[in-house]
């Protein structure tokens, strides 16, 4: 089995924009594709290599929990936060309806 990447075409390359909802022109799409290209092809060369042994890491580096201990503290006060609010519905900032009837999330 050879670990070449099949190259990627600019139907490809309109499919994945139409899925993400982006309008590209054909240079765009054809810079893309170039492009998209380039990582697959590297991704390509990263599968020949033998990691046979070789431990995987989350990071290169021997890191140690560098956050400060998780200890409850007081919040902001309400009020002065809502103090600033555009608007507002009781203890709530109050936003703008961003779906439709019967939308889901």
């Amino acid at each position: 089995m050879s670990n070449q990447a099949q190259p990627i075409s600019e139907d490809d390359v309109r499919h994945v924009a139409k899925l993400a909802r982006l309008t590209l022109n054909d240079e765009q799409v054809h810079h893309f594709t170039d492009q998209l290209g380039a990582v697959l092809g590297y991704i390509a060369q990263l599968g020949e290599l033998d990691v046979e042994g070789v431990e995987p890491l989350a990071h290169p580096l021997d890191l140690v929990n560098v956050l400060r201990e998780d200890v409850a503290q007081p919040g902001a006060d309400r009020d002065a936060m809502l103090a600033n609010a555009p608007d507002r519905q009781d203890a709530f900032f109050k936003v703008p309806k961003v779906l439709g009837d019967g939308g889901g999330a």
